[in-house]
């Protein structure tokens, strides 16, 4: 979607953030992000309702005759009912007062009252002796100008889209806690691009904020095609990190009713059993430890071997295995320490779901820095429980090993992000290689199709460069030059306040060839 600007050079949502920021003052970005989203998604409702209203009350048409204060008028047109205390105009007309975080707290209690399916999602955190009245009318008065100028049919894309980027500016705020509810945009895109969602069920045992929902209804209007073409299932095992997610997929239009929460979590308290997918899409903990492993030595689930207690890896790939229609596909962020380990089983655990299962279509190494909340090194596991269906071409006998660490480029000092070429890039070998019409070769230190007797030869490992190999090296590689810039750049990330670093960076700077 393109952005959406204002008079100034900087898109909207940015101003938006920079303005927000000023106002949090004693407030750590993880509480602020529960009241700067609780407010966006209120304005959202209840432009929503207003646009709705005002169509009732002028009668004309089919609305002839209608009452704007009947509930089921706006039940009929999938459109939240939003009580007068609950209105944005309400609460904007008392914006100034010192109780207006109580004002906030009742439209809450309000509007989950009128509407059953948002009961226990919206915060109410607003009267807190810590969020300053003055701060809090600041921010009405801020998000009110959300669509300023643009119709108000437009503004549910408009308030999707700053509910979106403030989900990724918080996630960044907050760091290692942060990344718990947000996988990275680029990382969903390139997920959602290479499995290309057009119709099915969607599934995401783990999902967090719901932006793998979000990206994959965006696919499909991108592409022409018809969103309720698609349907969505979820579990997320964080209560508030839940309500973010219903609320993003609200203020969108996206049927959450099949986004259930759960404290005991997919393994313990599976809340989709019977699903059988179409697509799984998912960014599960990784080498999570604490996952009650002991407890589901015999569960059903483990049709490849029995998961380690200690690490959680092999599990949720049964897991989402488990949960596959017949034609499913899935794309699983996971370390990549799970491409390489032999230790509890793990190894053998991978030799079945490559031979007996036959299901890993393809490996994506990808590049450090993505993440916000660990520096683990990742990979994208693609598995596809039909690899020999028609709407392919039989893929059976090979594995696709892409090696993507050199791409990507870095957004600050500690965090990287896949641009657009990067992500076409890398799906478009997918697609060449899995489609029957595709152009694909092998590119050394890039893309490899492997023969599964290859990966027997090397025990079953799927670490992409293990096939890639290296690519072809450049004839003007200068050393010297290359030397000089990685020097500059770590002296840069050594420049802290401390005296420890700056008498590292000062010895560096002495250092030549």
């Amino acid at each position: 979607m393109a952005k959406v600007k204002t008079d100034t050079a900087e898109p909207l949502e940015k101003q938006l953030w920079k303005a927000a920021d000023k106002l949090r003052k004693n407030i750590d970005a993880a509480e602020y992000k529960h009241i700067v989203q609780g407010l966006i998604f209120l304005k959202y409702i209840s432009d929503s309702f207003e646009e709705h209203f005002a169509k009732l009350q002028a009668g004309q048409g089919e609305y002839a005759g209608a009452d704007p204060e009947d509930k089921d008028e706006y039940k009929a047109e999938n459109v939240f009912f939003v009580p007068a205390e609950s209105r944005w105009t309400y609460l904007q007309a008392h914006a100034k007062q010192p109780k207006i975080g109580t004002f906030v707290d009742e439209a809450m209690d309000a509007l989950e009252k009128e509407n059953p399916s948002l009961k226990g999602v919206l915060p109410k955190v607003f009267a807190r002796q810590n969020l300053d009245p003055a701060s809090l009318g600041g921010l009405i008065d801020l998000v009110s100008n959300i669509a300023l100028g643009d119709a108000k049919a437009r503004s549910a894309d408009v308030l999707g889209h700053v509910f979106e980027y403030f989900l990724g500016e918080f996630a960044l705020a907050e760091g290692k806690q942060g990344g718990q509810f947000y996988t990275p945009r680029s990382i969903v895109e390139l997920l959602v691009n290479m499995l290309e969602p057009y119709q099915g069920r969607v599934f995401d045992p783990c999902c967090g904020s719901g932006g793998m929902f979000v990206q994959s209804e965006k696919f499909v209007e991108e592409h022409q095609g018809r969103v309720n073409d698609i349907s969505i299932y979820g579990q997320e095992s964080n209560q508030t990190t839940w309500r973010l997610a219903k609320m993003n997929l609200a203020i969108r239009g996206i049927d959450g009713s099949q986004v259930r929460w759960n404290n005991e979590g997919s393994f313990l308290n599976d809340a989709h059993k019977d699903l059988k997918a179409d697509f799984v899409i998912a960014n599960p903990p990784f080498n999570d430890s604490d996952w009650s492993g002991e407890l589901l030595r015999t569960d059903g689930r483990w049709q490849y071997g029995t998961p380690p207690a200690g690490n959680a890896n092999f599990a949720w790939l049964q897991h989402f295995a488990y949960h596959l229609a017949p034609s499913g596909q899935a794309g699983i962020v996971l370390s990549k320490g799970a491409l390489t380990s032999k230790t509890s089983g793990e190894g053998d655990i991978r030799k079945a779901l490559i031979e007996d299962g036959n299901l890993i279509d393809c490996i994506v190494n990808l590049p450090a820095k993505l993440f916000l909340n660990t520096q683990i090194p990742a990979a994208l596991w693609f598995m596809s429980r039909n690899r020999s269906n028609g709407k392919f071409r039989n893929r059976s006998g090979e594995i696709l090993f892409i090696d993507a660490r050199n791409l990507g480029h870095l957004i600050n000092r500690r965090t990287r992000e896949l641009s657009a070429d990067d992500i076409k890039k890398i799906s478009d070998t997918y697609h060449n290689w899995r489609n029957p019409d595709g152009n694909y070769e092998d590119i050394k230190g890039f893309c490899c199709s492997a023969p599964i007797a290859r990966v027997k030869e090397l025990d079953y490992v799927l670490t992409p460069g293990r096939y890639v190999g290296l690519p072809d090296e450049e004839d003007d590689f200068d050393f010297k030059e290359r030397f000089a810039s990685l020097k500059a750049e770590f002296a840069a990330l050594l420049i802290e306040e401390t005296a420890l670093n700056k008498a590292i960076a000062d010895n560096l700077a002495k250092i030549e060839l």
